[in-house]
């Protein structure tokens, strides 16, 4: 018990944090409700949204229409993590070594700032008012585990030690995929399956043994299970990062610029994936670290439930940047103000008198990670040099390989080919797959040329009725071959009136091969197009040759049949 005691978790949860910042970026009043909308969905909703019948995964139109008095804002993640920063400041500034899982949501060791505070209720309160002078309402969350205490700040409860499975026990299951910075998108869909199988509360599926859930469910869904049992997750370092991976980017002109940040992220997220890739790591936590021209230190850690990518490290380094540089700017520097005299508000309003603090020489954490030079919480001069460190880092195989061998630049190269190829013979000699609406497996794939609109030629989200069953073939023969299907006298096989086969099949012979039909499903008759002049009825079967060689999906019009499709 004293072990689990010594890795406390302290999570800081800022409730509809999308809708709160598109909320500060228009300037709105507190009163107006907000919704920010991705694909024409509502992804966040302020509390006066969802007072009014306003929820996720709502129209536009259906929630405009619960609430006329709706603020629409698109989903922002640059403007989500912008505006995040003050707050990430002013949590640093109380309790060094904060640890950013999205905007919105951060975590710290809550063992310092526990005994510095004199407990941990002390320390929460001391937070939750740095956080309201910033002028965001928070909640904070304690407990054993990290992800046990991000469930438990949604509730802003402190979770006394040794009883994380308890307090889980009682939550929906949909609880473990409310928080997508701690799993996957496949956590949708075990908590889906775990629903249908009548596990409907956390602790119904804390209740398996790990034998059970390994034996029966993916990988995913044992890291699912580790927190519904509260169990001890990965340790803050799982493998300690060489000293070489590391990467700095010496800013020439200096970067003073959110654009020249962006560039620089970019080409600093290229170089630390190349150095990943060599060493046959990838990374889940990630610390950005910036140094002035006056010579301050900021550094920022985010953590990621799953390995970063170079597009997602990308990301990561231009809202950091993006939040810094935007601080500078909305707080401007004079060279009288060599203290620190409170935090921006997140719409960067000017502070309330009073509200001057002084920083502690020493921090509670007894650590430096997340720190910026005395007396400063936001840069006074451009950004002289970027740092980009792998806190933590695993295995490559944590990280599932793009088609081509690459994390996402490999995909790129291969891009660029096809296209010179398409320079050189012309734009239609490349082609993409589009999933599109239809019956058979060839009308659900439309081909596209590579670079134009990928729009199918019908909508797939649209009743097919008499589609061919699930699983599609893992074949699609365009140019449909002729084969022939014989009963065992050698007699053709074809339909009768009642839609059943003349015979039953015995052989079927493709060019000059001749295989034993071993089994077969069907056949299905399609009555398609009839109005038209040219209508001819056709039908469909599925036949699986005798050792298991093949399974074919035949398509039969006119007394002959065609391969349409092979399956695995």
């Amino acid at each position: 018990m004293s072990a689990r005691r010594t890795s406390r978790v302290l999570a800081l949860w800022c409730p509809d944090w999308p809708a709160v910042a598109a909320a500060a970026a228009a300037d709105l009043a507190p009163t107006r409700p907000v919704v920010v909308l991705h694909a024409n969905r509502v992804v966040a909703c302020s509390q006066l949204a969802r007072s009014a019948g306003v929820r996720r995964g709502l129209r536009r139109r259906e929630a405009q229409a619960r609430c006329p008095d709706l603020y629409v804002a698109r989903d922002d993640p640059d403007r989500d993590a912008r505006l995040f920063e003050p707050v990430a400041t002013a949590v640093d500034a109380t309790v060094p070594g904060v640890e950013v899982l999205r905007p919105g949501l951060l975590v710290l060791a809550a063992r310092g700032a526990a005994r510095f505070f004199g407990s941990e209720e002390q320390a929460a309160e001391q937070l939750v008012d740095a956080v309201a002078a910033t002028g965001v309402e928070c909640r904070i969350g304690i407990a054993d585990e990290m992800s046990t205490a991000v469930l438990a700040a949604r509730r802003a409860a402190l979770v006394a030690p040794g009883t994380g499975a308890q307090f889980l026990a009682s939550l929906p299951v949909s609880e473990l995929a409310v928080e997508p910075s701690l799993a996957g998108p496949e956590r949708v869909d075990l908590v889906d399956l775990l629903h249908r199988l009548g596990l409907r509360r956390i602790g119904d599926f804390a209740a398996l043994t790990p034998a059970e859930v390994a034996s029966r469910f993916g990988v995913d869904a044992i890291a699912a299970h580790r927190c519904a049992r509260a169990e001890p997750e990965r340790a803050p370092a799982a493998r300690p990062p060489a000293p070489d991976l590391t990467v700095e980017y010496p800013c020439d002109p200096p970067i003073d610029r959110i654009d020249a940040a962006a560039f620089a992220g970019r080409l600093l997220a290229v170089r630390l994936h190349d150095r990943l890739a060599d060493a046959a790591v990838a990374c889940t936590r990630l610390a950005v670290t910036a140094e002035t021209a006056a010579g301050e230190r900021l550094s920022r850690i985010w953590r990621c439930a799953e390995p970063l990518t170079p597009e997602g490290t990308a990301d990561r380094v231009r809202w950091q940047l993006d939040g810094w540089l935007t601080q500078r700017a909305l707080r401007g520097h004079h060279p009288d103000h060599d203290e620190w005299t409170g935090i921006a508000t997140i719409g960067g309003q000017a502070e309330r008198p009073g509200a001057s603090r002084t920083r502690r020489t020493a921090p509670p954490n007894g650590s430096a990670d997340n720190t910026v030079a005395p007396g400063r919480a936001v840069p006074a001069a451009p950004i002289v040099l970027l740092r980009l460190e792998p806190v933590e880092v695993v295995t490559a195989g944590a990280l599932q390989l793009g088609l081509w061998g690459g994390e996402g630049e490999q995909e790129e190269r291969f891009r660029r080919a096809l296209v010179r190829v398409q320079g050189l013979l012309g734009g239609e000699a490349v082609l993409k797959g589009v999933l599109s609406g239809g019956r058979g497996p060839a009308e659900r794939i439309t081909l596209i040329a590579l670079g134009d609109e990928l729009s199918p030629a019908a909508d797939p989200a649209l009743p097919w009725p008499g589609r061919l069953p699930i699983p599609a073939p893992a074949v699609v023969l365009v140019d449909r071959p002729e084969v022939i299907l014989e009963s065992a006298a050698g007699a053709p096989v074809w339909i009768t009136d009642r839609g059943l086969f003349t015979a039953d099949p015995a052989h079927l012979r493709w060019g000059t091969k001749d295989w034993q039909v071993a089994a077969w499903s069907g056949p299905w008759p399609l009555d398609e197009r009839w109005w038209s002049d040219g209508h001819a009825d056709a039908v469909r079967a599925q036949i699986l040759l005798r050792d298991d060689v093949m399974v074919l999906l035949l398509f039969g019009r006119d007394h002959i049949w065609h391969a349409e499709g092979l399956y695995d």
